[in-house]
């Protein structure tokens, strides 16, 4: 079962936030780093994010704007932590880059399977703004140098085709392998 912060929002409980990135996702991104993760997953290179205590709270409009959004961003990344424990702010979050022409990618330590099978509302709503997902738990002993992968075992997945078919479907991007 997925533990839920919270769906009525005020603030949002973050590790950080950076402003352009090459490395969390296809093209010129933002990042915004959730701070709480249920994982724990051993190697994990974000390990200072696992506290549902730590990091910052802030409002939506505090971390959009400390993002510094600007038209020469593909779009936004939501990274950790586990972004789908906020599940209300990680839509608004995607929802406002979708509004400015930016495409939303979403890491999770969940697999898809395990998403769909339990998705509320909110969570199917933010699922239909994210273009790709990377799923799965960082395992140490499938540690590789992929692109937006930090082990064999995640997935890069098309999130709308995969809404569409029913199924897992791959991206055919650079770095999409992955097990099925």
């Amino acid at each position: 079962m997925l533990p839920v912060f919270g769906d009525n929002f005020r603030k949002i409980r973050i590790a950080g936030v950076v402003k352009e990135s090459v490395v969390d996702g296809p093209g010129l991104r933002a990042v915004v780093f959730f701070q709480g993760c249920p994982h724990r997953c051993p190697g994990c290179h974000n390990p200072q994010t696992w506290d549902d205590e730590g990091g910052y709270l802030l409002s939506l409009e505090e971390v959009w704007s400390s993002l510094a959004y600007h038209p020469l961003l593909a779009g936004i990344t939501l990274s950790g932590g586990e972004p789908l424990l906020q599940p209300a702010a990680a839509r608004a979050l995607a929802g406002m880059a979708r509004a400015r022409g930016g495409n939303v990618v979403l890491y999770t330590g969940y697999r898809w399977e395990e998403i769909t099978g339990f998705a509320t509302g909110e969570i199917r709503e933010l699922l239909c703004l994210v273009d790709l997902l990377i799923d799965g738990p960082f395992l140490l002993e499938e540690k590789a140098e992929l692109p937006f992968r930090g082990s064999r075992n995640q997935r890069v997945i098309d999130v709308q085709a995969s809404l569409k078919t029913g199924r897992v479907t791959l991206w055919p991007g650079p770095g999409s392998g992955g097990r099925r």
